[in-house]
Parts: C-alpha cells; structure tokens; sequence
C-alpha cells in the first residue's frame, strides 16, 4: 500500500508540474547560450531545449547559426539567425517533411508564431507549419509587396501531438512562439531506454504504444495529459497497448530492474 501511494504521489507531482500550458519560445535571434554561432548539427538529429532539429544526410549545413542584425515590423529585434539551408523534401499535398525540418511536441491545441526571411535576397520562399498530414499555416516572403522579413501564425487544434516547421526551400528563422500547449519534446517519437541491467524501449507504432525488451515482471501503467490513468498491463513479454486517441502520453515502466517513465506521441 505505502509503495502504491508513493507512485500515485510521484504521478500527481509529475503532472502537476505540467498541467499549466506556459509560452515556450525559441528565441534563435539573441539566446546566443542555447543557440551559438555555430555552422550546423551535422547529420544526426538531436533535440535542444525542447526543439527536435532534424538535418540532411547529404550535408553538415543544417542549423548554421550566423550573424544577422534585423529588425522587424512588430519591433522584434535580432543580432544572429538560424538557416535552414534548403527545403524539407517534400511538397503539397504532402506534408510530412523528410529532412530539414524543426519538430516539437505539444499536449494540447496551441498557436504558433514564426519570424523568418528568405534564404536569398529577393527570391519568393515559403515556411510551412504542419501536424504531418495538414497544413496549419505558413507564411510566405517577398510575395507580392517585396517583403523580406514576414511574422505569421499557425493554430493547432489538436488535443496533443507532433507538430513540424519547414521550408520549401531555403529559409532564415529568427523567432518561434508557442502560446497555449505545454511543450514536452520525446526523442524518436518517444523512443527511450531503460535505466537498468536490461533495456525496454517504449515507442508508438500507429495507435498502439509498444513496449519491447521486456525481460521479467513489468507493470505499464499508461497516463494522458491530464494525469488519468489510461491503462494497466502486467507482463513478462514485449506487449502492444492500444489506445483510442491521439495525444501525448506517460508511459510509466517498473520491474526488478527499477522504472522510468516515457513521454510518448500518438498521432
């Protein structure tokens, strides 16, 4: 009993400490701590301050940070950007990027506000936000007026998922706003591994959570965003949990071996 009210403790801190959507911000244009002079990621995704950054596997250019003095209409000021270097890989009605492209994840309907630029001085450039399968909104530079410098906004109306940002080809963005989800970036769709003398991975496929290598006694409990209980599963095998709706999900993993929890996007 006193180990049951202690997980129910620790779930209820988890999510307290989350249930409160705040602004997150990526400010590329003047948080030169997180966001660096720098001339790329290289070729491997990673994720930085809650911002999946993936490249091309052709190039090492992908998130080249550089110098760029610039002000915008809304007052927005900025000494440096971040330069997508060319085009997610894609086009309508596709909207599922496969390189260049930012992601994150949100736990509710949400807005985003993006400030960019071309890629090149003159020339038209679309930037593109998506939940992989929709357009959510986009802006587009020196379209009609010559305007270089646009600010636009994308709403989301999910209940909680992936959202992608990108171009159609080269573009510089200076600032990211998201206003009304909380933002909680799992690496790989929510990929993880296990703290332990054995390794579980936990990731969705579809509208199932898979949890593999699993090798004595778990328990999978499974929580949305609100912190309800979804699911229960004890097993000894690798297990698939179904579950109804899309969102973002805790998926919370004990045995012998210890426990630790997963944020997981089923889309």
């Amino acid at each position: 009993m006193k180990t049951k009210l202690l997980s129910l403790l620790s779930v209820t801190l988890m999510f307290s400490g989350i249930s409160m959507a705040q602004t997150k911000v990526w400010d590329f244009g003047n948080d030169t701590a997180t966001w660096p002079i720098s001339t790329g990621i290289g070729n491997d995704p990673i994720i930085v301050d809650d911002l999946g950054l993936y490249p091309i596997a052709t190039n090492t250019n992908f998130g080249t940070v550089t110098s760029s003095n610039t002000t915008f209409d809304d007052g927005y000021t900025a000494t440096q950007r971040f330069q997508f270097n060319g085009g997610g890989g894609v086009t309508p009605p596709d909207y599922m990027p496969v390189q260049r492209y930012l992601y994150f994840d949100v736990d509710s309907d949400c807005q985003v506000k993006i400030w960019f630029k071309t890629g090149s001085n003159g020339a038209i450039r679309k930037l593109m936000v998506t939940d992989g399968s929709s357009l959510l909104g986009s802006g587009t530079s020196n379209s009609g007026s010559n305007t270089d410098l646009v600010s636009f906004t994308a709403n989301y109306p999910g209940a909680g998922g992936r959202i992608y940002v990108y171009g159609d080809s080269a573009n510089n963005i200076y600032k990211m706003e998201v206003t009304g989800a909380n933002v909680i970036t799992s690496n790989n769709n929510g990929l993880g591994d296990f703290n332990g003398a054995d390794s579980v991975l936990v990731y969705a496929n579809g509208k199932n959570i898979n949890v593999a290598n699993v090798t004595s006694n778990a328990t999978v409990n499974v929580y949305n965003m609100t912190g309800a209980l979804v699911k229960t599963v004890n097993t000894t095998t690798d297990t698939n949990i179904e579950v109804l709706s899309t969102g973002l999900y805790i998926v919370n993993v004990q045995s012998a071996e210890g426990q630790k929890s997963f944020k997981v996007v089923v889309q």
